[in-house]
């Protein structure tokens, strides 16, 4: 191990893993569809071994063949490409699709078309599909993890062929249901019997490329698949669909349109597959504090893909391990560092560890106003619970449950409260964790979990994890946002947090912001404040004292909803109303 200017390399031999790919083409199988002129003369270029492997042949009509090797490029012909040559081609393939893709059965060699505007072939891509073994002992060991992982790259850098190697690997090696959706037919190839390349792993083809979000969705409800494999994802159906599998507990692999994750970030169709960008209004105090803008982007949900893969080149890739931190750290404005991964020509993995910068509210940085807002307020729904946690949700099966039958966590008990987060930000919680001193650990495995941590858009789907959480028995809490200060609330109530030393208490407050007067007045303006947002009229709250009704205009002003004093002492009271309306 090497550690250089804040990186630490890893050099290792991966056992079982082959160092050299193997690689099955087919090749002959596309020459037989081309026209003999133009097969012969390819068979004469790749016996010359200058140009590396043969990537696609170009048949344009009026225009010579054209071969297009790894290294060059070369034409076939000094005649110009016919009518009846395309023709001849057309008539050896398989039938186009919507997409103008066809292919030849039980191979992976695709032929894309070009038409003119009466919908007449004028220009065919025959391009050759390789089954090629070993690809992903390079990422192997995140696949194996079980958490969803998204592949991006050029057009050509092998994403296909590495989804392809990803699915036989799941379903051989470690006997997962896998089920493939394929458009085109490019992972398992043309024909009703798909390749061998893909191992055990069944295939779902997708009549149209419009249809594939449904396939997707399909695939998970009727074939109770571990896995789903999907290939180039596109529109915003099919990254919702991709985002229903994942929270129905199903890993995803799958490829998008892009390079990067920045790419990602800035495509507003694909964006939800790493959560999501929206624009946040700053108030002029924290606007000021923060030295920004009023006007700011966040991520605004949890990303559909926990991992993302950068492919570089076949033995070069980049690694995102924590998509949500990463998208963070970029939006902060801060470059992000990912994991750099380098297979060598004898096999040996090096991995280079970037120190991953410190992110504003971690530490003794000022926390994000996400992580300092107050809690959202309950709806008109919403029954108001006991204190401490007045913004804390309890769901059905975990309502009304006493503290004794809660799993225990004090600080000095050896076992913690073991979580299960849902949806929820991991980082965040364990901040809370480490800032309410409350003895528990997170786990990423549902059935080690005592408890199950998640968010009140998720909890009204009721995804799979969900519902096995309740088939076993396992407490649900649900929060309103994903906040530091409502993971706070929850862990509080579970149980008290271990005593601090007496250099740890905080100075003594005014007797006054201790009553209980306090905590019931705020619970009263938190209620009245969900009504207002879901609509309601103006709300008068019970008369308070000077300072307790300052309380409520503050907490007011923090939903961006306007307050008054009305009245006269000892019956002033506030009114809380949407702004505009009075």
């Amino acid at each position: 191990m090497i550690e250089t200017q804040g990186k630490t390399t890893f050099s290792a031999r991966i056992h079982g893993w082959p160092a050299e790919h193997k690689m099955i083409d087919n090749l002959d199988e596309v020459l037989l569809a081309l026209p003999v002129p133009i097969a012969d003369a390819v068979r004469d270029e790749l016996a010359t071994d200058r140009h590396g492997p043969l990537i696609e042949i170009v048949m344009d009509l009026g225009r010579r063949p054209e071969a297009r090797f790894q290294n060059s490029e070369s034409y076939l012909s000094e005649r110009d490409v016919t009518r009846d040559g395309i023709q001849h081609v057309v008539d050896r393939i398989g039938v186009f699709g919507d997409d103008n893709r066809a292919g030849i059965e039980r191979t992976l060699h695709r032929i894309s078309a070009i038409r003119n505007r009466t919908g007449a072939i004028v220009g065919l891509t025959c391009r050759v599909g390789r089954a090629v073994y070993g690809t992903i002992s390079i990422i192997r060991d995140l696949v194996e993890g079980g958490e969803s992982v998204l592949l991006l790259g050029r057009p050509g850098v092998g994403k296909t062929t590495m989804l392809r190697e990803v699915a036989r690997v799941l379903a051989d090696d470690l006997g997962k249901r896998v089920v493939i959706v394929d458009t085109s037919n490019e992972i398992a190839g043309d024909g009703d019997i798909p390749h061998p390349a893909i191992g055990r792993a069944r295939r779902m083809q997708v009549p149209t490329p419009t249809a594939q979000h449904a396939v997707m969705i399909e695939a998970v409800e009727n074939h109770m698949p571990e896995v789903i494999v999907i290939d180039e994802i596109g529109t915003e159906l099919e990254a919702m669909a991709a985002r229903t599998i994942a929270e129905r507990g199903v890993q995803l692999i799958g490829t998008a349109h892009g390079n990067t994750l920045e790419n990602l970030m800035m495509n507003p169709v694909l964006s939800d597959l790493i959560g999501g960008i929206q624009s946040v209004t700053l108030s002029d105090e924290e606007a000021r504090r923060r030295g920004t803008q009023k006007s700011i982007l966040e991520r605004k949900a949890p990303p559909t893909f926990n991992v993302m893969v950068e492919i570089i080149s076949r033995d070069e890739v980049s690694v995102h391990r924590d998509v949500a931190q990463t998208v963070d750290t970029i939006l902060r404005g801060i470059a992000a560092r990912p994991e750099l991964r380098k297979r060598s020509d004898s096999g040996e993995l090096e991995i280079t560890k970037a120190a991953q910068p410190a992110l504003p509210g971690v530490g003794n940085e000022p926390r994000r106003m996400a992580d300092r807002e107050m809690p959202r307020p309950l709806s008109r729904d919403t029954q108001p619970l006991s204190r401490p946690s007045v913004v804390q949700e309890l769901a059905p099966q975990a309502a009304g449950a006493p503290v004794s039958q809660l799993p225990r966590g004090r600080g000095t008990q050896a076992k913690p409260i073991r979580i299960f987060p849902f949806g929820v930000s991991r980082n965040r919680l364990e901040q809370a964790i480490t800032q309410t001193r409350i003895h528990a650990t997170i786990v990423r495995d549902l059935r080690e979990a005592d408890i199950v941590l998640t968010l009140k858009n998720y909890f009204r789907q009721k995804p799979q994890p969900l519902r096995d959480a309740e088939t076993r028995g396992i407490s649900v809490y649900v929060l309103r946002a994903n906040t530091i200060v409502q993971m706070e609330n929850v862990l509080s109530s579970l149980l008290p947090a271990p005593p601090r030393l007496a250099t740890d208490l905080p100075a003594p407050s005014s007797p006054r912001q201790e009553t209980p007067n306090v905590l019931d007045a705020l619970e009263e303006a938190e209620h009245a404040i969900g009504m207002v947002m879901d609509g309601g009229p103006p709300i008068s709250l019970t008369p308070q004292e000077s300072y307790i009704r300052k309380l409520q205009h503050q907490l007011a002003d923090r939903y961006n909803l306007g307050s008054r004093s009305k009245g006269r002492e000892p019956h002033r009271h506030v009114e809380i109303y949407r702004a505009g309306v009075k």
